[in-house]
């Protein structure tokens, strides 16, 4: 069929197909969407039909949440110090694993008690307090691995060496903490963050008031009649 016959309708079904039949994620079908977009509005000058090739909504579903339990059970169950050390920091700090990755052993601050974060997310820089627990822990890893540029080193040909630690090496941890702590649920890095937003936001009425009601209601997300439990600053630190 000639690209000029094609309608809205045959559009459709071929949306339906792809999400339906193939079992598509929404991410693939948004960039097919995107170069159908391109062909017939820029190429073939058929503006008209950007009304009939909207972009696939992704449905929101409720993060993971661990409970306090499960999270002193996956920090005691990391495989070494290394890991340990590392998923402390996810927890305690809220750090995204990009950014820990890049973490350098300069941007400890441990007069101030806070953590610099160079290029986050959007390319901006942040500082985050930490607990004299992680710092302990810290402290205890420091004597141990003797990082030199980089807090958490990676490897080359499986020796250590000064270069950041791999994304997929963090995974890794987490999966592993989870496996010999018996946790059934999906654990990822980011579960980690999610759980260190979570008890810290419902713990302070000081950060409720704060990010104000409208973000105080999306946070609720996070289980907004949850029993409040024990926060990161008890847990670690």
């Amino acid at each position: 069929m000639p690209l000029e016959a094609i309608g809205p309708d045959d559009i459709r079904s071929y949306h339906a197909y792809l999400l339906g039949e193939r079992k598509l994620a929404v991410k693939s079908v948004v960039v097919k969407v995107c170069a159908l977009r391109f062909l017939y509005i820029k190429v073939l000058k058929r503006r008209d039909m950007k009304e009939d090739l909207p972009y696939p909504k992704e449905r929101k579903t409720l993060p993971v949440i661990l409970s306090p339990a499960e999270v002193a059970l996956l920090l005691g169950s990391a495989r070494n110090l290394y890991h340990r050390a590392m998923l402390m920091m996810l927890y305690a700090t809220g750090l995204r694993r990009a950014e820990m990755c890049r973490l350098k052993v300069s941007d400890i601050d441990s007069r101030r008690m806070m953590l610099r974060v160079v290029q986050g997310k959007g390319g901006i820089h942040r500082e985050v307090p930490f607990s004299k627990t992680l710092l302990k822990t810290l402290r205890e890893y420091y004597r141990w691995m003797k990082p030199q540029t980089y807090l958490f080193p990676g490897t080359v040909n499986g020796w250590r060496a000064d270069k950041p630690i791999t994304e997929k090496m963090v995974w890794a941890a987490v999966r592993q903490a989870c496996v010999r702590a018996g946790i059934k649920k999906r654990v990822t890095p980011h579960t980690l963050r999610h759980a260190s937003a979570y008890y810290t936001t419902f713990q302070s009425l000081f950060i409720l008031k704060a990010i104000g009601l409208d973000q105080a209601q999306s946070a609720a997300v996070y289980g907004r009649y949850a029993r409040l439990a024990l926060p990161p600053a008890q847990l670690a630190g």
